[in-house]
């Protein structure tokens, strides 16, 4: 029988380490000593993040309260992403946090449209979408608990700083004992028989040993890549874009409550309103378009005056070949990587934790729960990879070379 583990290392802050800090130390207590390591030298790749409504139920099992997360954060209220220019140039559709129509008799609501759209009666099918109706508006409320009113109908998500999320975090997280460790890892050492990684060693000659590491290292993967050579399963044949340039700009006009993805010519451009500021990036394939044309349809498709230099993200769209790996989890880039489409980024982050909670090791490390760990896993990153590639494959653009070999 195995005995709980004695100390966690996090690889890595950004949102992905302090997420899973505050998860592991709310879930754990100060039984297990948890310890964060980063450089405050490399930064992290958060931009403007757009989530989806799962954050809600993140935030609170680890008892954040609403509001003082979105002050803390500079957050704005989230009803859906609006897709502009996708299917044809001078088209929109709307992907709502809620459904279409109301519930009546036996029958679904979308067999009904359908039949009168068939008969050349209906009106779009967004007209019967509360969600919509609201962030057309520009308007917020909360939904209501009543399901005999309209306005319990849809569900609602946030924008906010990922950095000022971190930071939030970062707080939470060491009042609950959590230990923070300023350094760089330079390499780490495994055990000679089983392969595991035994510790961590710091540029400044500190090492740092635990039963059990979370690599949130980002793209370069330093524990599940580096130092156990996983593999990666590159799926870029079926979403090509690998670049994203990304700056702030000034705020202009009362503030969306939506995220806004915009189809280019070798891409998409997205938007997301928050109160301090509005983030813009541009998401393209470097085979279509070179970096400073990018830069140039970013900076010319602003609302506001930009705020910093564009900054440009490389990315290889795929995964590893196993999340967990002997004694590694990787959470957030070490993971894999997709492009942002439908704002599951912290979703993915978010959702290796609450599972790593439920299938928990203690010192025996049993291989079945890595097994299912990864077998959920590779699930949940193919869903969104497909509902990702569906986007493109639904368009009917063939104006530019992206959208024509899409």
């Amino acid at each position: 029988m195995g005995q709980p583990l004695k100390r966690i290392v996090i690889v890595g802050g950004g949102s992905a380490g302090w997420m899973t800090a505050a998860a592991l130390s709310s879930h754990l207590g100060r039984s297990t000593k948890i310890t964060l390591v980063e450089s405050e030298a490399i930064g992290t790749v958060g931009v403007g993040e757009a989530t989806i409504p799962p954050i809600r139920t993140f935030n609170a099992r680890i008892g954040i309260d609403e509001q003082t997360f979105v002050r803390e954060t500079q957050g704005s209220f989230k009803l859906g992403i609006e897709f502009v220019d996708w299917n044809r140039k001078g088209e929109a559709y709307f992907h709502p946090f809620g459904q279409y129509g109301a519930e009546f008799d036996v029958v679904p609501f979308y067999h009904h449209w359908m039949r009168e759209h068939l008969a050349g009666r209906a009106d779009r099918i967004d007209e019967f979408c509360m969600a919509w109706g609201a962030a057309r508006a520009g308007k917020f409320s909360h939904p209501t608990q009543d399901r005999r009113q309209m306005q319990s109908t849809f569900d609602y998500a946030y924008h906010f700083d990922a950095g000022l999320y971190a930071a939030y975090l970062r707080k939470f997280s060491e009042a609950a004992g959590v230990e923070r460790i300023e350094g760089r890892i330079e390499t780490a050492s495994l055990h000679a028989e089983s392969g595991f990684v035994k510790d961590v060693q710091l540029e400044d000659g500190r090492t740092l040993e635990a039963d059990f590491f979370v690599d949130c290292s980002g793209f370069g993967g330093l524990l599940i890549e580096k130092a156990l050579r996983t593999g990666y399963e590159d799926w870029s044949p079926w979403l090509p874009c690998n670049r994203a340039v990304a700056v702030p700009c000034e705020k202009v006009g009362p503030m969306a409550p939506y995220t806004r993805s915009t189809a280019r010519e070798a891409g998409w451009q997205w938007r997301i309103p928050l109160q301090h500021r509005t983030g813009n990036g541009y998401v393209h394939c470097d085979a279509f378009v070179s970096e400073d044309q990018a830069i140039e349809t970013l900076l010319a498709n602003l609302d506001g005056k930009p705020m910093a230099d564009p900054r440009t993200i490389r990315f290889v769209t795929g995964r590893r070949r196993k999340f967990w790996n002997k004694n590694v989890v990787s959470v957030g880039l070490s993971a894999g990587f997709m492009e942002p489409l439908e704002s599951t980024s912290l979703h993915l982050i978010q959702y290796a934790i609450m599972r790593l909670l439920v299938l928990f090791p203690d010192t025996d490390m049993s291989p079945l729960l890595q097994q299912e760990y990864n077998r959920l896993t590779v699930q949940e990153y193919e869903r969104i990879r497909d509902f990702l590639v569906l986007h493109y494959h639904a368009t009917e653009r063939r104006d530019t070379e992206l959208w024509r070999y899409c």
